[in-house]
Formats: C-alpha cells, sequence, structure tokens
C-alpha cells in the first residue's frame, strides 16, 4: 500500500505572545461551531446581547454565535468560513469555523492554508464504536469521510498542530470505552498516512466538559473524565506553537504593488518602490536580485518596512525595495534571490480538487503563484488517494473534493520550491479560465522530470 509522505516539519516557536490562528473542522453537526460558541461563552468574549441573540425556546444555542449567514441559522449548517477572536489570560487566538459539508471542502482549504492548528472534530455518536459480534469480538470503530479528508487536508497543507476533539461523548452511557476504541482507530489512520497527532482530547461542546477547564467533579475538583487526566482543550491551545515563515530559504519576493516617486522628498530618491510581502529569506541592501520574468539582474539599494524605516526585512514582513536601477517590474513579478531557483514549465503537484467539474487533463487554466497568473494545464494524472484505504489508484479524471498527484504544465516557467520545503513558494492555485471558479489548491512535491 502506498501512503502519503510525512511533510518537512517547519520550525516553530511557541511564543504565547502571538496569537495562534487554528480552526475547527471535521463531519457535518459533529459540533464545531458549537465547540467555538462554547470557547467564546467561558473565555468571556461575548456581550450579553450577543447571549440573549441566540436564544431559542428558553435555552442558549452556542453555534449561532458564529453561523452568522441566514441561510446558515435557517438549515442549521455552517457554509462559509467564520473567523471569531478572543483571548485568555496568556494568549490571543483567531479561531475559523469551517464547514463540515463535503460541497464546502474548499472552504475548509482556505482556512487551513493559513492556520497555526486544527482542531478536527470526531461526535462519538455516531461511530460504531461499541459494536461486538460472536464470543465478544469487537469491531473497530471506522472513521467518516470527511473526518478522514479533513485530517489529510490539514496534513497536506502543512498545519504545524492537529489536535482532535472526540465530542459528544456525555450522550454515551460507556464514554472510557467509546474514547478507548475512538482513539485506537485515529491512531491507525494517522499511523498509515503519516499524519502526526498532538492530541486526542474527549470534550463534551454542549455541557462545556474539558473545553475551557477540566473535568470536574460535584465538589469542585479536577478528576479524570472518559479515562482521560490530561489538559483541557484551552489548556492545549495555549501551549502550541505558531507558525515561523520561511527565513531559512533563499530570498523571494512577490511584488504587490509599484508605487511611483512623488517628488525630490521622497525616501526612493526619485525610482520606484516595489510593495510586498517576504514570501523567503531576508532582504537588506547591497543584495544582488533576479527578476522573474524577464531574467534581468540588479542590487538592492535601500529596503523600507511597512513604516517606510530603512531596515533589512525578513520572511513574512512586509516591505518596500528600491533598485540600484530602473528595470521593468510590475504587480506579479518576482523579485528572487540570483541563487537557489531554478525556473520551472513542469511540476509534480499534489491537487486537492475543489470545482464541481472534474479535473480533465488537456484543460486550461489559470495558475496562481504569488501575485502572477501564467496559463498551466494538467498533463496527466498520476493517481488518486482513496481516503478510505489511503492506497494510490489510477484516474482519468477527479472529481470534487478528491485529493490526486498530476503533471502540470506551464505556459511561462515559475519559480517554485516544494511545498514541504516553503509554504508559500510551493503553494498554488488554479482557476477555470471560463467561470473563474477556484478549481483546485495546488501544493508543489518537485519539478517533473520525464
Amino acid at each position: 500500500m502506498t501512503t502519503l509522505a510525512t511533510p518537512h516539519t517547519q520550525d516553530t516557536t511557541a511564543d504565547t505572545g502571538t496569537a495562534l490562528r487554528f480552526i475547527t473542522c471535521g463531519s457535518v453537526d459533529d459540533g464545531k461551531s458549537t465547540l467555538i460558541g462554547r470557547l467564546l461563552v467561558d473565555s468571556r468574549a461575548v456581550l450579553a446581547d450577543q447571549l440573549a441573540g441566540v436564544q431559542r425556546n428558553g435555552e442558549t444555542d452556542l453555534a449561532l454565535l458564529t453561523d452568522g449567514l441566514s441561510a446558515e441559522r435557517e438549515q442549521g449548517i455552517t457554509i462559509d468560513v467564520a473567523y471569531r477572536y478572543f483571548s485568555t489570560a496568556t494568549r490571543k487566538f483567531i479561531i475559523g469555523d469551517a464547514p463540515g459539508h463535503e460541497q464546502y471542502t474548499r472552504n475548509m482549504v482556505t482556512a487551513a492554508s493559513s492556520a497555526d492548528a486544527a482542531v478536527v472534530l470526531v461526535d462519538a455518536t455516531k461511530l460504531p464504536w461499541a459494536a461486538e459480534v460472536g464470543d465478544g469480538e469487537v469491531v473497530a470503530s471506522t472513521l467518516l469521510p470527511q473526518t478522514r479528508r479533513h485530517l489529510l487536508l490539514a496534513h497536506l497543507l502543512r498545519v504545524p498542530s492537529l489536535v482532535v476533539a472526540v465530542n459528544k461523548l456525555d450522550a454515551i452511557d460507556d464514554a472510557a470505552l467509546a474514547f478507548e476504541r475512538i482513539g485506537a482507530a485515529l491512531g491507525d489512520f494517522a499511523a498509515a498516512a503519516g499524519i502526526t497527532l498532538k492530541a486526542v482530547v474527549p470534550v463534551s461542546a454542549l455541557k462545556g466538559w474539558n473545553v475551557t477547564t477540566r473535568h470536574q467533579d460535584g465538589k469542585g475538583q479536577d478528576t479524570g473524565w472518559a479515562g482521560y487526566e490530561g489538559p483541557a482543550l484551552l489548556e492545549l491551545l495555549e501551549q502550541l506553537p505558531v507558525t515561523q515563515p520561511d527565513a531559512g530559504q533563499p530570498f523571494a519576493f512577490p511584488v504587490q504593488w509599484v508605487e511611483k516617486f512623488s517628488g525630490s522628498a521622497d525616501t526612493s530618491q526619485g525610482r520606484r518602490i516595489f510593495w510586498g510581502r517576504v514570501a523567503s529569506g531576508r532582504v537588506a541592501p547591497g543584495q544582488r536580485i533576479a527578476i522573474l520574468p524577464g531574467n534581468q539582474q540588479a542590487t538592492v539599494a535601500r529596503v523600507l518596512t511597512h513604516t517606510r524605516a530603512e531596515a533589512a526585512v525578513g520572511a513574512g514582513h512586509s516591505a518596500g525595495i528600491v533598485l540600484d536601477r530602473e528595470v521593468d517590474v510590475s504587480r506579479g513579478d518576482w523579485l528572487l534571490a540570483t541563487e537557489g531557483f531554478e525556473p520551472q514549465r513542469e511540476l509534480h503537484a499534489t491537487v486537492a480538487w475543489l470545482d464541481d467539474e472534474p479535473l480533465v487533463p488537456g484543460r486550461l487554466y489559470w495558475a496562481l503563484h504569488g501575485h502572477r497568473w501564467v496559463k498551466a494545464k494538467v498533463a496527466r494524472i498520476v493517481y488518486r488517494l482513496n481516503i478510505h484505504t489511503l492506497e494510490t489508484e489510477d484516474a482519468q479524471q477527479l472529481e470534487a473534493n478528491t485529493i490526486g498527484e498530476v503533471v502540470l504544465a506551464l505556459q511561462q516557467p515559475l519559480a517554485v520550491l516544494p511545498f514541504a520545503q516553503a509554504r508559500s513558494l510551493g503553494s498554488l492555485i488554479l482557476v477555470d479560465s471560463a467561470s473563474h471558479k477556484t478549481a483546485a489548491a495546488v501544493l508543489v512535491r518537485s519539478a517533473a522530470t520525464h
């Protein structure tokens, strides 16, 4: 059986002074919105009038604190990603509530692409954890397809910390047995897929057990529950590391905006300023850089921070770059280190196909890399991944919400690195040239070889 390789792990720092971006994901009705509502209420991030607005039949419907679209409230589902903010005494948080329906997987991918952590919920009441056949033989618990898909996607997108919250155990008589068997199923799947789980935590989002505080007995003492005596979910989140930028990679800078000089008093001294966010590496005056496309070279004369102070700027931060001479640079171009990149026109890539129209080899799409658009087509499909068995299968097309590997042919070369090495430089999106819908998330594995 062929399985997904474990991706390169980014350097991370448990900087609890920096806001942690995390998402909740999983299958439909696993309690994602309710969990976030519980975190917001118990951390006192909800005003009294907001709580009053989510009362239903005398009870508080926590899910309504994140389901803000009218269609979401009418249907009782999450459709789009809802972001909420809260803080504790030690940390700030940005939460993305990702939808569980398969047809909205594209929204989950969008949220996961910039997340530091993912909390994947599992509804214990939906799984056959307690089934037994003949002579006490136990039927192994299985995971729902969307749970598997979200774990795989979060893993592929290099979300650094994956936590599983087994929810609704308060509705089960033998919570400890259920948690044990579901935990075993999660461990088997994670091992087969090469996924590292930070923790598996039993919770009741509805009652608040093990969410912000550890489960307590009637005397207010911390007690183990469901055979688990570890920290509550929020305690774990407070200690998770934030994602560090790709500072150790060669310098790369996608130009987002070109500012023309405004006069002799301008800090650019009459030259244009190229603004954007440093994707990798570091830029400082005196560096020799190359421009893609065009392959011209120039020297960095000045580097401005977002406040227009002159200083070197590292990956993940905005910068304005002034070159020592006038060259043809516009939005979408890349400024690159003169060594470390070999622009490629054919790529091996993992794709998460998001469009309702299936991927068919030979069809033309637009590919977006940084701020640069180039035409692209899928030369061939290498395989499709079976999310149930994790085996690779031959495929003539990729349907919506499937994961596979393809060879991508580009009309113009792009300076890319493998996604396992550099998150920004190794990711693209494909956009349908006719409907303008986002068709796929593309994660570069390597340059194609023949």
